[in-house]
């Protein structure tokens, strides 16, 4: 396998250089070891692309979402304003990330308090690159049924719906809609901070009705563009039926097929 290629911003201060994007990772995509499948296969395209990007490494926080979504402002206005910060010490003017948590924060929440960014979900960022010429992939998923599940955060909060749809069709897979898809699509469980709290007995837990919808349409691939949604879809399929569909990131897929 070969190895990833990663800068941080410190290194392109220290030679005088200035890269083209920042990478968020995110608290998912740097600590949970599924959603860190994600951030390699991402940072795997943009190699493939000779992108020259940074993250911040250490020096990364939480976005803030979390606790702003848990109503704890204080926390947030603290963790936002120590990244932006940063943020703003590396005049940083361009932002990608994989998580729709980070991505509606930093786009929408850090102006109010001095951090004005160019912010992109990698699904924009890969159609940029598709666009320009400088993103290609082969068939290799050609013939494979894949659904694809709205992140509440990109989709309703930001009306962002037509990127990731367009970098599946073009990776040559049949794409089957759920009922509830784009604007009137359903949660997967874990905005709001929910992820972290224990479902309450007697209930039907919304990322188990979620997967039954995803599951319903008969796919071999549940597509996400959110490491939060992928854990709670990936939670479902094994509570309702374990090996019936692989549940992906879009830079996975796009990943495999490079």
């Amino acid at each position: 396998m070969d190895l990833l290629k990663v800068k941080k911003m410190s290194e392109f201060v220290e030679n005088g250089e200035k890269p083209d994007i920042l990478f968020w990772v995110g608290s998912a995509g740097s600590f949970d070891e599924r959603a860190q499948k994600i951030t390699r296969a991402f940072v795997t395209i943009l190699n493939k692309c000779n992108v020259n990007f940074a993250v911040l490494g250490e020096e990364e926080s939480s976005s803030g979402d979390a606790a702003k979504r848990a109503g704890n402002e204080f926390l947030f206005q603290m963790q936002a304003l120590m990244n932006i910060e940063i943020l703003n010490s590396y005049d940083v003017r361009r932002i990608v990330t994989t998580c729709p948590h980070s991505y509606n924060t930093i786009k929408n929440e850090y102006k109010g308090l001095g951090g004005n960014y160019f912010v992109q979900h990698h699904t924009e960022y890969l159609e940029e690159l598709i666009d320009n010429g400088e993103l290609s992939f082969n068939n290799n998923l050609k013939g494979q049924k894949v659904t694809y599940h709205d992140p509440c955060y990109l989709g309703r909060a930001n009306d962002v719906y037509d990127p990731p749809r367009s970098l599946i069709k073009k990776l040559g897979v049949t794409l089957q809609e759920m009922p509830r898809n784009k604007r009137n699509s359903f949660c997967c469980g874990a905005g709001g901070a929910q992820m972290f709290k224990e479902a309450e007995k007697g209930t039907n837990e919304i990322n188990i009705v979620r997967t039954q919808e995803a599951l319903d349409t008969k796919p071999d691939i549940i597509a996400t563009g959110c490491p939060f949604c992928n854990t709670m879809l990936t939670d479902g399929v094994k509570n309702i039926s374990e090996n019936s569909a692989k549940v992906l990131d879009i830079a996975e897929l796009i990943a495999e097929c490079l």
